[in-house]
């Protein structure tokens, strides 16, 4: 990471709320969503620069209790205010200063820090990645599929996803739509095809049989098998099981890999910027894992363009040992929010923007505004 940053001032934030509708529904054990709602801030520094950040929450609380109205709130009144008219040396203390003040509202303190990210890069006149300490040209790509109607529509996507390059696939399962579902694919398409599921703590302490038959499948990891709060069951299936557990909802910051190391409730993390507060304590977790010598990849969340770019600029660190969840705008969108839309080459990889200062894309504002269904702003007028 660049030593020294310029001064961040913000006089201006807006929050807008926008739908965008997926080209296909993604189910998982917790949810389905079709329409994604996607809460934007846009920031404005005194020299008239402006970022982008975005709030990864979703409208209900079932993947992690925050939800996009209550992030928004948060924003409204007391996240913006903290930080609105006030100088920053660097992001990280923007960062402080919304730990120090606010607890919890994790994805709503995020999508303002990594604005400000940003935005110090742009007056720094580096790529985001480059000021984070990113060392890849390219970051390689993994997939995540949701639940499906039929077993064989699954295994046209997995083979589709395949032939395109993805370099890891992922699978949700839940109760009753796992082992059935997964043993016929596997025979498939071979042991050796780096796949792995994602339960989204949907199992429970009667669902031993279940994952112990997906332990002779030769997966790479199991993602979230328990609900973060059932440390017993996620204590047990690590020591029980030869296949790797990872972390998903339960890492929501630096004390909680710590936990997961100490308790030996998981062995590889997923982490997501937007879950664990914003960029400053994701490159404290990625430091640690390293450390550790813990893997470590990048999740999504079903993020838009803008969201995508701050995952690719982590992702491109060299702590980042796994293929992360960074599809190209096609898999989700008709049409991004940026440009260029993120693009996948046929091995995988998707580019990091290094040729531009700050995140490497244009934003459509104009396509924004017309989208928007609530706007919001903040300046010092106010």
């Amino acid at each position: 990471m660049t030593d020294s940053f310029a001064p961040i001032h913000i006089v201006e934030i807006t929050l807008r709320l926008i739908p965008m509708e997926l080209v296909e529904s993604f189910d998982t054990a917790s949810s389905e969503t079709s329409i994604r709602a996607i809460l934007l801030v846009e920031i404005a520094d005194i020299d008239g620069r402006h970022a982008w950040g975005e709030c990864v929450a979703f409208e209900t609380p079932d993947y992690m209790s925050e939800t996009i109205n209550m992030a928004e709130m948060a924003l409204q009144k007391w996240i913006a205010p903290l930080v609105l008219g006030q100088s920053f040396y660097d992001p990280a203390a923007v960062s402080k200063t919304l730990d120090q003040h606010i607890d919890g509202c994790e994805m709503a303190k995020a999508a303002l820090e990594m604005a400000c990210w940003d935005l110090s890069a742009q007056i720094q006149g580096v790529p985001l990645a480059t000021l984070l300490g990113g060392t890849r040209e390219t970051v390689e790509t993994g997939i995540a599929i949701g639940l499906q109607n039929s077993d064989e529509v699954l295994a046209e996507k997995v083979q589709g996803a395949l032939d395109e390059g993805y370099q890891r696939i992922k699978l949700k399962v839940q109760p009753g739509r796992d082992v059935e579902m997964l043993k016929p694919l596997v025979e498939r398409i071979g042991m050796d095809t780096p796949l792995m599921v994602d339960a989204n703590g949907s199992y429970s302490g009667h669902s031993w049989d279940a994952l112990v038959e997906m332990d002779s499948l030769n997966l790479i990891m199991i993602e979230q098998p328990f609900r973060p709060k059932d440390v017993e069951s996620l204590t047990r299936v690590n020591e029980v099981l030869n296949t790797s557990i990872c972390l998903d909802e339960s890492i929501t910051s630096l004390g909680s890999v710590e936990s997961m190391r100490k308790l030996h409730t998981g062995s590889i993390v997923n982490l997501k910027p937007g879950r664990v507060g914003g960029l400053t304590n994701s490159l404290a977790i990625h430091d640690y894992c390293g450390q550790h010598s813990i893997p470590l990849w990048c999740g999504g969340m079903l993020e838009s363009g803008i969201g995508r770019a701050f995952n690719v600029a982590l992702a491109s660190l060299p702590g980042f040992t796994i293929p992360g969840d960074l599809s190209p705008s096609k898999r989700y969108w008709a049409k991004d929010l940026v440009w260029p839309e993120w693009e996948m080459d046929s091995s995988g990889q998707v580019a990091v923007p290094l040729e531009n200062a700050g995140t490497g894309v244009e934003i459509d504002t104009e396509r924004i505004e017309a989208m928007t269904l609530r706007k919001s702003t903040l300046n010092l007028t106010r």
